[in-house]
């Protein structure tokens, strides 16, 4: 599937798409909403025992959406080899959990924006969400596991989820603002 193919109004969809769209709408409001009125620094501030900062989270879940949608669409080769990755593979991904210096909040969201804008139109026109692919070879997948389109996306939304909750706490502890209550 093409770019092209992929661009029409997401806000044309009906049904389970449109529940689909609805949810991952809502998880990435309450996940950017913890960044809300933050300058670069404070994004990238450990408030925690954790090594997470909330700059550092949105570019994770910016990263792990765009590999699961692109693994809809082009299949396990997408998700790259797990059993090859070097240290410096290790490194690079663990990056994704930091504000490096040349990243900015601005920057992060901008980011995120674009992922989010591209799976959107994925789930607007896939022909089938029940496509599905074989997993990769991974010690955290079933060997021989297959997952459907829809299935990854339920992953995304799972995903997205439980790290606003991770962003939640990270955000009460820097400055006591909370997303919701």
């Amino acid at each position: 599937m093409t770019e092209d193919a992929l661009r029409t109004d997401a806000a044309d969809a009906t049904g389970e798409r449109a529940d689909l769209l609805a949810m991952l709408a809502t998880r990435r409001h309450f996940l950017r909403f913890t960044v809300r009125d933050l300058t670069d620094e404070q994004a990238g501030l450990r408030t925690t025992a954790s090594e997470l900062c909330l700059g550092g989270l949105i570019k994770h879940v910016s990263a792990v959406e765009g590999r699961w949608a692109d693994f809809i669409v082009q299949g396990p080769s997408a998700m790259g080899d797990f059993a090859a990755m070097t240290e410096a593979d290790f490194a690079q991904r663990a990056d994704q959990f930091r504000m490096l210096p040349d990243d900015t909040l601005a920057g992060v969201l901008a980011d995120y924006a674009e992922v989010a804008r591209r799976t959107d139109e994925l789930v607007a026109t896939l022909p089938d969400l029940s496509l599905s692919h074989p997993l990769p070879n991974a010690p955290w997948f079933e060997p021989g596991a297959r997952w459907s389109a829809r299935r990854v996306l339920m992953h995304i939304i799972a995903e997205t989820a439980q790290h606003a909750g991770h962003a939640d706490i990270i955000r009460e502890s820097l400055d006591g603002a909370k997303s919701m209550g």
